[in-house]
């Protein structure tokens, strides 16, 4: 199961990761700082994929894209890409709070490089050697592995800011999963071998990088656990839980907006898109939850709660 691949590579990867970083961060000559390379620009592109509903018919743009963003706000193409280099929110997307002082943000700021992507271009590739830290400054991404036919299975969806992969590059091996890009996106690429030496000269982004990288593998760990311990439909039912939004007024509801594809949800759960179908439809038939196109209202929350536990 890629899921359970996943997290064997990452677990192992994270001890690894911990040495390199812990060494990394020893006292060592200053670096010569570099010149802050410039962001490049990007190049005009329109998506145009269908993305199916959950309730019958297509979309012809999925409502969480960048390009049904900017139409929905009356955005354009002149806004992009958003300035995102020394932008304090987005290093603290990233690497936590509290928002990181401004030297360590201008040093990382020079040390990256960013690259803008058009919808289907490649991110990583799980047989190419890793020599950076890659991150999604904005955009969205999809992870998992190309088949030897051709065939992209996602296992999740990445929307900036976020990692994409920031252990590979530690352990000096290749890429643990492949990702391609979704919408327009703007990545960000650190090079490994002058953030670790420049380490010692920042401490606290060792600890930051550590952190990050034990909440990726606690959460790999939760979902190995759903996969091999619960059933289908308890783990939808978990999956919505974890989405739910309050309504105001009505404490025994919720609402949860799709932001992803139907297959890619279900591939996320390890089941097919035709089964998802028909759990959503049997939660309807209990009384749980009702279907609008994209947003799934929540008519009895404990009873969902009940599902995720069986």
């Amino acid at each position: 199961m890629t899921v359970g691949r996943s997290f064997a590579n990452l677990n192992v990867r994270a001890g690894q990761f911990i040495q390199a970083v812990l060494s990394a961060a020893k006292p060592k000559p200053k670096p010569k700082p570099k010149p802050k390379p410039k962001p490049i620009p990007m190049p005009p592109h329109t998506a145009n994929s269908e993305d199916l509903a959950l309730s019958s018919g297509r979309s012809p743009e999925h409502p969480g894209s960048f390009t049904a963003r900017a139409h929905a706000t009356g955005a354009d193409h002149a806004a992009w890409p958003p300035a995102l280099s020394d932008d304090m929110a987005f290093w603290a997307a990233l690497l936590g709070e509290p928002k990181l002082p401004e030297a360590q943000v201008v040093w990382l700021a020079g040390l990256g490089q960013w690259h803008a992507l058009a919808t289907g271009d490649e991110v990583i590739n799980h047989r190419s050697r890793a020599e950076f830290l890659v991150a999604l400054g904005a955009g969205e991404v999809a992870m998992g592995f190309r088949t030897p036919d051709g065939l992209f299975r996602t296992e999740r969806i990445v929307r900036g800011p976020a990692w994409i992969d920031q252990s590979s590059a530690w352990v000096g091996g290749q890429h643990a999963m492949d990702a391609r890009a979704l919408s327009m996106a703007q990545l960000l690429r650190l090079p490994c071998a002058p953030l670790q030496k420049g380490l010692s000269q920042h401490p606290g982004l060792a600890e930051r990088l550590i952190r990050g990288l034990a909440g990726e593998v606690r959460a790999l760990a939760v979902n190995t656990h759903e996969l091999m311990h619960k059933d289908a439909p308890a783990r939808l039912a978990q999956w919505l839980r974890q989405r739910c939004q309050p309504v105001e007024g009505h404490s025994d509801q919720a609402l949860v907006r799709f932001a992803d594809r139907k297959r890619d949800v279900a591939s996320q759960l390890a089941i097919t898109p035709e089964t998802l179908s028909r759990l959503m439809r049997s939660f309807a038939s209990q009384g749980v939850i009702e279907v609008s196109g994209y947003l799934v209202r929540v008519l009895d929350v404990a009873a969902l709660g009940r599902l995720a536990k069986a």
